[in-house]
């Protein structure tokens, strides 16, 4: 009798918490649609007539279905790709520079959060160069790598470095005083304290600093590809606006910010597996 009861009230937690599920669901799906089509019908609205300054999204559609939107891939040699190329040349650089800012950036923030006299030599620095548009080091990259893509790898590297950074230190400084007690009353190794202390206690603040670092690198890339030129999302849409092709910059600019959402989501879907749970 008791099991009987307790697998009737298991299945009707079941069936409310489903019901809970589909009653949200469509407003989650549907009221994003809505918004899109409400903003949609503004822009065309605000775009008809003769000799618009921009473009409505119906020109838009027609400008770039063929062969932007239904053939991505296409490439006719040198800078005449399609987005799928354009983007993947972005993102080529940005995962060099990225990884390359990860590495360097959790292992200063592991040192300066561990050494308070190393903190206080270098965190004012960094503070100093972490406010420098990434742009500004443009010039300095050309002149010392003299190529393009090394220079706007550097400009990925040196924008995505300094949250990275200051997340790792914080998130080492801010282990619990009871967890360094414990690991001196265990006699716990300098390695062990490393993987089984400090790492799992700092991992919330890297990956804060690795989400904000991989937002600004999309961000820094597609302004740099403007100036140093190649193939790359950047500098597509800076061409596009040189020849006038307003309707290719608009759906650039749609592909990069979906693309940006999706690192977004990716780094932080790593995340999620990463951190425990309960520091979630």
């Amino acid at each position: 009798m008791t099991t009987h009861i307790q697998r009737r009230t298991h299945k009707n937690n079941f069936m409310s918490s489903l019901l809970s599920l589909l009653e949200k669901s469509p407003r989650k799906v549907v009221a994003p649609i809505v918004a899109l089509v409400i903003f949609l019908v503004i822009w065309q609205i605000l775009c008809s007539g003769e000799n618009p300054n921009l473009p409505s999204p119906l020109t838009v559609l027609k400008e770039t279905w063929n062969p932007l939107i239904i053939n991505p891939f296409y490439d006719n040699g040198g800078t005449d790709k399609g987005l799928f190329w354009q983007l993947l040349a972005s993102l080529q650089r940005v995962g060099i520079g990225f990884s390359l800012a990860a590495i360097v950036g959790i292992s200063l923030g592991v040192l300066i959060g561990a050494n308070p006299l190393m903190y206080d030599a270098l965190d004012p620095i960094f503070q100093v160069l972490r406010t420098i548009p990434p742009l500004a080091w443009l010039p300095i990259s050309l002149a010392a790598f003299r190529q393009s893509d090394p220079s706007a790898i550097f400009v990925i590297f040196i924008t995505a470095i300094w949250p990275i950074i200051i997340n790792t230190t914080v998130g080492v400084q801010q282990i619990p005083q009871d967890y360094r007690n414990v690991s001196r009353v265990l006699q716990l190794s300098k390695v062990e304290y490393f993987f089984n202390i400090l790492i799992p206690s700092a991992v919330p603040y890297i990956f804060t600093g690795l989400r904000i670092g991989i937002g600004l690198s999309w961000l820094a890339i597609v302004a740099a590809e403007m100036l140093v030129g190649g193939v790359g999302i950047g500098f597509f849409i800076w061409d596009a606006y040189n020849s006038s092709r307003l309707g290719q910059i608009i759906l650039a600019l749609i592909y990069v910010g979906v693309v940006g959402l999706l690192l977004d989501r990716l780094v932080g879907f790593i995340a999620s597996l990463v951190v425990p749970q309960e520091q979630k």
